[in-house]
């Protein structure tokens, strides 16, 4: 099953089947795509300071509410995405996730991913960097929203801090979205998974659902300006943990993302890229 685009009201232009979307352009950023990711960046300020300010007043209500209101944040981010960078994607596999909260593994390019997963995934909740709850009006939303905020620098005492909190999370229903490379990394480059998504699942027995993307090709990393296209998305087959122990867990998962995210990228496919 694909998914093109998004959900209601942001559908992609249909592509052919089994064809890749076309490859980033080779050329400079002319002035529409520089106009185009400016405007995004204005409307994506504003938002974020209108929507910090409203979740506020969210913060006496249940969880789920509070997550229903805040997370229309990313649902308006993709929505403005489309219309002024022409930006779209296709989701591939989605038919393969299982009934149940599952910690998800996911490559992270860009901070595309962080917006798709919220439309497409059932309810969440992240594991990431202390740091990102300290930002302005952003963290104040994502603080409500009770994500698995670690201090990287901790060793042992982070994992033991992600085990218990990813425990309560998933017991409470939420799917957990772990990026094992630990932060972004640039399409073409790799770094060494951590094990304590695995981890989480060999303790839990929560299934693992591995995702692959290409959304750094045309998301930068650190860049401003992002190029027109389609970004591709793929689910993989769910990795049943019980019995099993985290770091085999981890490798069977790496080598399905690294493997997906070769076949969805257009690194070396003449596009004078890479």
């Amino acid at each position: 099953m694909r998914r093109e685009g998004g959900r209601r009201g942001m559908p992609a232009e249909p592509l052919p089947p089994g064809l890749p979307g076309p490859p980033p352009p080779e050329e400079a950023p002319g002035r529409r795509r520089v106009a185009g990711s400016l405007l995004f960046a204005a409307g994506q300020a504003a938002a974020t300071v209108a929507f910090a300010l409203a979740s506020l007043a969210t913060a006496p209500l249940p969880w789920r509410w509070r997550y229903a209101f805040i997370t229309r944040w990313s649902r308006f981010n993709l929505w403005w995405l489309r219309r002024t960078c022409g930006l779209r994607w296709r989701v591939e596999g989605l038919e393969r996730l299982p009934p149940g909260p599952a910690v998800v593994l996911s490559k992270h390019q860009s901070a595309f991913e962080t917006l798709l997963f919220q439309l497409i995934l059932p309810p969440q909740t992240w594991v990431l960097k202390r740091e990102l709850l300290w930002i302005p009006f952003f963290g104040w939303g994502l603080a409500l929203l009770e994500p698995i905020a670690i201090d990287r620098k901790a060793g042992r005492e982070a994992v033991r801090r992600l085990l218990a909190a990813g425990r309560r999370r998933l017991a409470q229903g939420r799917w957990v979205i772990v990026f094992p490379e630990g932060t972004r990394v640039p399409p073409g480059q790799r770094r060494r998974y951590g094990l304590g998504g695995g981890l989480l699942a060999e303790h839990t027995g929560a299934p693992v659902v591995p995702v692959a993307h290409n959304a750094g090709e045309y998301w930068p990393r650190r860049g401003l300006v992002k190029r027109e296209g389609v970004i591709r998305v793929a689910v993989g087959p769910v990795i049943e943990a019980r019995g099993r122990r985290g770091a085999e867990i981890m490798a069977e998962a790496e080598a399905w993302i690294e493997a997906a995210t070769a076949r969805l990228s257009h690194l070396g496919r003449g596009t004078g890229r890479g």
